[in-house]
């Protein structure tokens, strides 16, 4: 929603701390308030300020630019008066803030009284209140039939135990939880946010907490920090049931991050139903059909592979299914591939096992299955990631199934770069929240999953890449510093910028990249290494690189440097699959394809050497069934 005049907003606990903050923020920017507070004379004072800033950009409207209306927000009858009386004045409702909160007069240990006018009394205001005046506010703009925003104030009492008063934190953790669990309003064009703010410097918050106390959190909130919160909230579309945690200590980031909602989220029931329903009711199996096939172990794929075709042939054995190959994704290591560099053995084992049948991921339409496969049904959407992608069918095990919603692009590019990412961020990287993240080749496959993940999970996050359009599209993925190294220097910038180096490095460059990274990296930080694609096409091939003094440099600085290879982390793919879907059926995650077209088996040599080209920008991948277009359609 974007702030502008004429809206209209309806504030409570408006006469003070917080709610006052935002009842003046939002006048100034041309929005309609109503001022809804138990204090008449503070109430009226913010009213009286609001108007004389409003006055110049409503100077010819009978609605006044704020009106005051006295509430006791525990009493029905009283919210229900100040919610007509709104609409009364400005004839709608955008935006609601419920802000109305106290803390316990009497510290809980020492309180012998029934609590009807201490702990009970703060749980009416701060959670039983927000709970009233969100279902009116619900139902104010579902007869206006307009969308609208609602943010409650929680507090990072919610989020983690205030001790000294725990009736307090009770009703805070409630407001969080209860937010959080409307966020299916949302496909009705209502969004409900809950901001979290530690401690800011208000009446209330100097009667919870001392200026010592404070400073050992880094100090009292600012107040504009928490009116910024409450902007993102309000303008931000993707942002529903989302809870935004303030600190001074960390800044502003999102709770709780995808990592931790994967520990406890189901797979997403549209994910389940539609890979459950057959995509096509039948699909038509040749005699035979194309593959690229590796027949020489080279570093040059083009020299590496030919085009074959192979005899289909039926029935598909037991505990197997046929896949019918609609996208296919290119990977940087397919030259790694192509040369043997994935198997072991001596040179003449090798050479022994070609033809190698190559590509590592696809995506398709399942046309056959074997005997005791009861899982999957002929029509059904699936993905992949064994080898022999590369081709217009393939075989596999059904225990390499991924079900997967649609055959579609984005969802290839889900599979090995998605799944790199997700997987090496949480698992070698043991990503947080709040540290600086570092994304090499930032605009490719891999790293585009990479820089969004890092910002879900609430850090700063800094990215490398070559060329404007690649620095333009980063930014607008949410990267905080992008490093174009076309126009800066990488090194001079992490110098000067970040002096104390960078927390967290997604590296898949290698070679002096590898070693600029390595310098830049801040003590106890984590380097993982996710591909080295500048050393796979040297003259020779890849070849092992020197890295002297490396054990002397992270011992230094209690660093680690760890490598990630996707394979061995097979039993977490369908979990982090799901959490991709999720992430991107909601709008919380862009997947960037690249937009050349690479159509047919013939054309997968020009799709890996454009890749290593540099010019790519996103995920490239093949359409290996062309007819199959014209059927697609948008995750």
């Amino acid at each position: 929603m974007e702030l502008k005049p004429g809206l209209s907003a309806f504030v409570t606990g408006g006469a003070s701390g917080i709610g006052k903050a935002l009842c003046l923020a939002l006048g100034e920017k041309g929005v309609f308030v109503t001022v809804v507070d138990v204090s008449e004379e503070k109430g009226q004072e913010t009213v009286s300020i609001i108007q004389q800033k409003n006055a110049k950009l409503h100077p010819k409207l009978e609605a006044p630019p704020a009106i005051f209306v006295r509430c006791d927000v525990t009493n029905r009858n009283d919210v229900q008066k100040a919610f007509s009386k709104h609409l009364a004045t400005y004839g709608g409702l955008d935006i609601c803030i419920n802000s109305a909160g106290i803390g316990s007069k009497i510290v809980f240990h020492k309180d012998q009284t029934d609590g009807a006018h201490t702990w009970r009394h703060v749980i009416d205001v701060n959670l039983l209140s927000v709970i009233a005046c969100t279902q009116l506010a619900i139902r104010t703009m579902e007869s206006m039939k307009r969308p609208g925003v609602i943010i409650n104030l929680g507090s990072a009492s919610g989020l983690y135990p205030l001790s000294i008063d725990p009736a307090y934190t009770a009703s805070k953790g409630g407001v969080v939880m209860f937010t959080r669990s409307l966020s299916p309003y949302k496909r009705k064009g209502i969004r409900i946010n809950v901001l979290c703010p530690e401690f800011v410097k208000t009446e209330l918050a100097s009667n919870v907490v001392g200026e010592r106390f404070a400073e050992r959190l880094g100090g009292f909130v600012p107040m504009e920090m928490v009116i910024k919160g409450a902007f993102e909230l309000i303008t931000d579309e993707s942002k529903a049931g989302s809870c935004l945690w303030i600190t001074n200590r960390r800044g502003m980031e999102y709770w709780p991050t995808s990592t931790e909602e994967a520990k406890y989220l189901l797979p997403s029931s549209r994910l389940r139903k539609q890979s459950s329903t057959a995509f096509f009711q039948k699909v038509d199996i040749p005699q035979s059909f194309e593959k690229v096939v590796v027949h020489t172990l080279s570093h040059n794929f083009r020299g590496a592979t030919s085009i074959v075709r192979s005899p289909l042939r039926l029935p598909i054995k037991p505990d197997h299914v046929l896949v019918k190959i609609v996208y296919a994704g290119v990977n940087a290591s397919d030259v790694n591939f192509s040369s043997g560099h994935y198997f072991g053995g001596s040179s003449k084992d090798l050479h022994s096992m070609l033809p190698l049948d190559a590509g590592f991921e696809g995506v398709g339409i399942i046309a056959a299955v074997g005997d005791s496969v009861t899982h999957l049904k002929v029509g059904t959407p699936a993905a992949m990631m064994t080898f022999g992608s590369y081709a217009e069918f393939v075989t596999v095990h059904s225990k390499h199934i991924l079900p997967v919603a649609r055959p579609d692009p984005e969802v290839v590019a889900m599979l090995t770069s998605g799944l790199t990412a997700s997987i090496a961020l949480e698992k070698a990287a043991q990503m947080e929240s709040g540290k600086v993240v570092l994304v090499t080749a930032a605009a490719g496959g891999t790293g585009q999953f990479a820089v969004q993940l890092a910002k879900l999970a609430g850090n700063k996050v800094v990215a490398t890449c070559g060329g404007k359009g690649k620095a333009a599209l980063l930014k607008d993925l949410g990267v905080d510093r992008v490093i174009d190294y076309k126009s800066e220097d990488i090194k001079t910038v992490l110098k000067t910028e970040y002096p104390k180096g960078v927390d967290i490095i997604y590296e898949s460059v290698g070679g002096d990249m590898f070693s600029l990274c390595l310098n830049a990296l801040a003590t106890y930080g984590r380097l993982i290494v996710i591909g080295m694609i500048s050393q796979y096409q040297g003259e020779n091939g890849w070849e092992p690189s020197n890295y002297p003094g490396l054990c002397e440099k992270i011992l230094k600085k209690s660093q680690t440097i760890a490598g990630f290879f996707l394979v061995q982390y097979a039993h977490l793919w369908q979990q982090h699959l799901n959490t991709l879907f999720n992430l991107f059926s909601s709008g919380k995650l862009k997947v960037l394809v690249d937009p050349k077209r690479f159509l047919g088996v013939q054309s997968v040599v020009d799709a890996v050497e454009y890749l290593h080209s540099g010019k790519s920008v996103g995920k490239v991948v093949v359409c290996i069934d062309p007819t199959f277009i014209e059927h697609k359609s948008k995750l």
